[in-house]
Order: C-alpha cells, then sequence, then structure tokens
C-alpha cells in the first residue's frame, strides 16, 4: 500500500460513466488536484459488473487519501459500503436522479468543482450509515449498506414500478409514474417486527420504513426528526385505512412534516391535533421485519428483490465525509 506524505496525496473519483460527462469531470479532477499540489488522480469508473464496491475497495488498496464517487444514489449507496469503517474520507458529487443522501447533507447540487476543492481540503466530519440484512425465501442471507432509508412494501414496490426511461428524462418526478402503477393494487400485508430488545408486535402495513436521514427531493419531510449523526435509525411504519387513508398519509408527510412542522403556529396545530394513526414513528438502533410472504425491499431508492425479513441496524460514524470548509454540520 502507497504510503500517503504531505506531498503526495492522491484522490480516487469513483463514477458512473452513464451519469456524468465523463471527458470534462477527469479533466476538472486533474486540473484541481494539480492545483492543490496533489498527485494525478486515480480513475474508476463503474461497470454493470461492479456497482462501486470492488473498485472502490481497489482505490484503497492503492492507499488513496480520499475518494469522490459521481453517480445516481445507487452507486453513491455502494461507494459507501465500501468505504464504511475505514477512515478514509468520502465526497459526493451529485450527479444522479434523486441525490437523497447529498440533499439531505445541505451540500451543493449543481457545483461539482465546491465537491472536489472539499475533498482536496481539510474538513472531515463522521456521519451515520445503515445496513440491513435481508433473507430471501429460500433461507439466503445477504447484508448490504444503505446510507438514506431501506424500505419493504409498497415504496419498493413503486421503485421497481418506476420506467428507467422516465426517470432519464424527468429525473425525480418519474416516481409519480411508479407510484400510479403500484397504488391501484396496493393492500396491506402482516408483518411482525421487533425494536431493539421489546416485545414483538403484528399488525398490518403498507410499508415499513427503516430511515438514516428522512428528507426526499421537493423537500418533502418523510422522517422529520432522523438525523444522520444520532446513532439511530428513524423507523416509519405507513398503515393507511379507510377510503381516505392515502389522504392521511399524504396530509401526515407532505403538509404536517413539511409544511407545518416549519413554523411555530403550525407545530402549535400539530400538538393540538393529537396523534395520526396513518403514519407511526419508532427510534431505535436495530429493528427487525419478517412478512408471511415475500415482499419487495429497496435500499436508497434501488429495487432489491423480494425478501421475507429484513434486519437493519445503525453504524453510529462509520463513513467519514469530506465536507466544503465550514458547511454547517451541527443540523445533520
Amino acid at each position: 500500500m502507497r504510503k500517503s506524505t504531505s506531498r503526495h496525496r492522491q484522490a480516487a473519483l469513483v463514477y458512473n460513466p452513464i451519469k456524468v460527462d465523463e471527458k470534462h469531470l477527469r479533466g476538472v479532477m486533474r486540473d484541481l488536484s494539480k492545483e492543490a499540489g496533489w498527485d494525478h488522480p486515480a480513475f474508476y469508473p463503474t461497470t454493470v459488473a461492479d456497482a462501486g464496491q470492488s473498485i472502490t475497495r481497489e482505490a484503497l488498496e492503492r492507499g488513496v487519501d480520499v475518494v469522490l464517487v459521481a453517480g445516481g444514489d445507487g452507486t453513491v449507496r455502494a461507494v459507501a459500503e465500501a468505504m464504511a469503517g475505514t477512515g478514509v474520507p468520502l465526497a459526493i458529487l451529485p450527479s444522479g436522479t434523486g441525490n437523497l443522501l447529498a440533499r439531505n447533507l445541505g451540500l451543493p447540487l449543481l457545483d461539482p468543482k465546491a465537491m472536489i476543492r472539499a475533498a482536496l481540503g481539510e474538513f472531515r466530519h463522521p456521519i451515520d450509515i445503515g445496513w440491513a440484512e435481508l433473507t430471501r425465501a429460500n433461507g439466503e442471507t445477504g447484508e448490504h449498506a444503505f446510507v438514506v432509508l431501506a424500505g419493504i412494501g409498497l415504496d419498493a414496490d413503486m421503485i421497481a414500478n418506476t420506467r428507467p426511461d422516465l426517470k432519464k428524462s424527468v429525473g425525480w418526478v418519474a416516481y409519480v409514474d411508479g407510484a400510479a402503477r403500484s397504488l391501484p393494487n396496493a393492500k396491506p400485508f402482516r408483518v411482525v417486527y421487533q425494536l431493539d430488545d421489546s416485545r414483538l408486535h403484528s399488525t398490518k402495513v403498507h410499508s415499513v420504513l427503516f430511515a438514516n436521514c428522512g428528507t426526499l427531493p421537493a423537500g418533502i419531510s418523510l422522517i422529520p426528526s432522523a438525523s444522520v449523526t444520532d446513532g439511530e435509525l428513524d423507523i416509519a411504519i405507513i398503515q393507511p385505512t379507510g377510503p381516505l387513508g392515502w389522504l392521511g398519509v399524504w396530509r401526515k408527510i407532505w403538509w404536517d412534516n413539511s409544511v407545518l412542522r416549519r413554523f411555530r403556529a403550525g407545530r402549535l396545530v400539530l400538538q393540538r391535533r393529537g396523534k395520526d394513526a396513518s403514519v407511526r414513528y419508532l427510534r431505535g438502533l436495530t429493528i427487525e421485519a419478517a412478512a408471511v410472504d415475500p415482499t419487495p425491499i429497496e435500499l436508497d431508492g434501488d429495487a432489491f428483490g423480494i425478501a421475507v425479513r429484513i434486519r437493519c441496524r445503525v453504524d453510529p460514524g462509520a463513513l467519514l465525509l469530506a465536507l466544503p470548509e465550514g458547511h454547517p454540520v451541527n443540523s445533520l
């Protein structure tokens, strides 16, 4: 492994060539690395066979001082999975449809130079990462990282039903089409779940979401209390009931969480209104949920097939981020 010194530092860029202007981005990386006195950067394009995990490990074995990732949420998730616990900083260059982690972190979405300079700078801050262990119907198990959220049920089905060509042309709005395809046939399913060491619970749901952070595109606050630095997972149990049940879910997520909660008067309204059973929130270190039948799973907006059980845990401070100098971290 190459031993880095103050005069010989090197950055690695892991990127999805479909999501970025490869020639331009590599040129900017070379120019800014030279300007900062760093060595020529190393470049690792993802492939169909490798979404980012293996090439990121290859970069780490090379002894690079920082890894930058440019691609969609799936690429960010794959690279973060390989980097968790290594102590090597990761810089995110938003390049995809949702840019979910970048939005939750408040990073500049349209200024890759700012994030490249951040990677070559000195400001670093740790955040939590989530891990989801999936059990398939045949008993096979596998654990995968997520940086934003994991889900079982309708949300995963909506993602699986979203057309890739529509995502490419209209961005995150394409998920509305996926929702339109999934909602008409959506049916509740029974899950048994356990939070930390509490007793078992059994209930019918449409989705269970396990969040490391909780903001979606368009400023939608799915889980307003979720934080990437609190060392806990936030769980949302989606349980619409009755003919107007989905209106209750929409009111809770959009109007209550994303509008009223931002203002003092709005928060008073929420306190007086009381609890809304359409969406229930929990918080803990680990949560396990088992479904009677194989059910769709998603991690950070990517479909992950079907499973009969999902066990999620938080790994506090396991991912070290490279951030722009002075970037506010108290609100993360």
